[in-house]
């Protein structure tokens, strides 16, 4: 299995996705239809872990979050603490840019349903490896949701079990990086308010706290 970044765009390792996105180019012709790479600083403070790409989000702008409703409170959010240019991303071409902020996805390919298969989350796995091992130590790693947070455990080969997930959580890794939890910022999520932009605020608020106090200990030991 390819693992290497510069081979996901032709990656088709996923039978039942490649061919839906076979599928979808065939309908929706002007859609990017393909794996969707990370997008953001290269040398990032913070690395966020969505699921997958939405089919008329970012499977159809080519950049994660980017055109679905899930995308909306995370770019505000972001903007709110300073890592987004503008607190809006529309298109891979907006001019929207990312400072100390990376965005990538546990599945890079827009599953049927928004539902990936076991299988095909394993299969993916190695390109989250690839982007976690060439993360500075400082990074810290926010996975939004459940599937995300155990992607993250899995390729950095970690026990599920030893590192539970809840919102508002933060775990320290074996190499000494910060996994945070919170609940992804889906539609259902935000209009159930099982996630409201007051908790997700404090998911960001939590993770910049406590990496500027790691920062200041470290200076202090210096």
């Amino acid at each position: 299995m390819p693992s290497t970044l510069s081979s996901l765009q032709n990656c088709t390792a996923c039978p039942r996705l490649s061919g839906f996105l076979a599928t979808a180019r065939q309908t929706h012709p002007g859609y990017f239809c393909r794996p969707v790479p990370a997008f953001g600083d290269p040398v990032p403070a913070l690395l966020i872990v969505g699921l997958a790409p939405g089919f008329h989000g970012a499977n159809q702008t080519g950049r994660p979050f980017t055109g679905d409703y899930a995308g909306i409170l995370l770019y505000e959010t972001l903007h709110a603490f300073g890592y987004a240019s503008r607190p809006v991303s529309t298109s891979a071409n907006d001019g929207l840019t990312l400072t100390g902020c990376r965005i990538t996805n546990a599945v890079k390919c827009v599953p049927p349903e928004n539902k990936p298969e076991t299988a095909e989350i394993r299969q993916c796995n190695a390109y989250l490896k690839t982007e976690l091992e060439a993360l500075p130590a400082h990074t810290a790693i926010l996975a939004l949701g459940l599937i995300a947070h155990k992607a993250v455990l899995m390729a950095l080969g970690l026990k599920q079990g030893a590192y539970a997930f809840a919102h508002l959580a933060a775990h320290t890794l074996p190499n000494g990086q910060r996994l945070y939890n919170s609940y992804h910022c889906s539609r259902y999520n935000t209009q159930t308010r099982r996630l409201t932009p007051e908790m997700f605020h404090a998911v960001f608020a939590r993770i910049q706290q406590e990496t500027q106090d790691t920062l200041q200990d470290s200076t202090k030991e210096a």
